[in-house]
């Protein structure tokens, strides 16, 4: 599968699974892209769908921090032309390097710069890498960039970090490592209707397969997929403990009411962690306890908004 605007350029090629898109994966695209101007070539991505961890270590596939199709968004946004998106199968994963580079690189996307970070690895059995990379580059006319980790406030940005602060509720360390909010997206689906009788009525949202969730209470944006409509809000994302519940739900509370319809799909931005999620003698008590995180949830919204009030002119 490719999405291109141009077919008849040569292309400078950033490699990757991108899961996230974060900083590190921002910096490695700026540089295609910049480097695709100079030279008058078309910046592009390869990248692989399903993560090539499903082939070849099935037991150790990581849950992933964005759907395939918010990737691709993503991706996109930051201003790539062609997306090349390579099913990674058995087959290709026997490729050699020599093979990976000749069939796919040289042949398939025409790449005459190509754009890694310095520990990529490819072929069978990760045979090979940036110096490999190099080597091939001098027989089939490309210049291959390695690049160093991106760096932010002494921690090297990486996909597993991201991952391991969405999956502790750090989350707003986890947003600076993305340089966005994370977020769950996709439609809307039917609860078992707890929480319009016994506590509050919520947004019950079905996330993508595989996906990384934060768990615990946060202060959340809830945006229509569809529309332009938004809502400050909050979010319980875990296994409804008070009702003996068992699967991950995702429950947002929209701090203020909106006119029908309801939306089919939302994307929920997760901003702020309000507490643990936990169990309550009672549903009463639960709502007792909704009501005051709704209580911390406004807190922040007006403290955000304080912030963004624009400020007198000194001069």
């Amino acid at each position: 599968m490719s999405e291109t605007h141009s077919a008849g350029k040569g292309r400078a090629v950033a490699i990757g699974n991108f899961d996230g898109v974060h900083r590190g994966h921002q910096a490695l695209l700026g540089e295609v892209i910049r480097f695709a101007k100079e030279h008058h070539l078309e910046p592009a991505v390869l990248t692989f769908d399903p993560h090539p961890t499903a082939v070849v270590a099935p037991d150790r596939v990581p849950r992933q921090i964005c759907s395939h199709e918010e990737k691709l968004r993503l991706l996109r946004a930051a201003g790539v032309t062609h997306i090349e998106v390579l099913p990674f199968t058995a087959s290709v994963a026997r490729l050699s390097p020599e093979q990976f580079v000749e069939s796919i690189l040289a042949g398939t996307l025409r790449a005459r710069a190509v754009f890694v970070g310095e520990n990529f690895r490819f072929g069978n059995k990760k045979a090979g890498d940036c110096e490999t990379l190099r080597k091939l580059g001098v027989t089939h006319q490309y210049f291959a960039h390695c690049l160093k980790p991106v760096v932010y406030r002494g921690e090297v940005v990486s996909s597993t970090s991201v991952r391991r602060y969405i999956e502790t509720a750090r989350i707003v360390r986890a947003n600076r490592l993305l340089a966005r909010p994370f977020s769950l997206s996709g439609p809307v689906v039917s609860g078992q209707g707890i929480g319009s009788k016994q506590t509050v009525p919520t947004l019950n949202l079905r996330p993508a397969p595989n996906q990384v969730l934060p768990p615990g209470v946060y202060v959340t944006r809830t945006r229509e997929l569809s529309g332009s409509r938004h809502w400050q809000s909050i979010t319980n994302v875990g296994t409804r403990p008070t009702f003996g519940g068992e699967d991950f739900t995702i429950e947002t509370y929209l701090l203020s009411p909106f006119e029908a319809p309801s939306p089919a799909a939302i994307a929920v931005d997760f901003l702020h962690h309000v507490r643990s999620e936990r169990q309550f003698p009672s549903p009463v008590e639960l709502r007792a306890q909704i009501l005051r995180d709704v209580g911390v949830a406004n807190k922040y919204w007006r403290r955000v908004e304080r912030w963004c009030e624009p400020r007198p002119s000194v001069y």
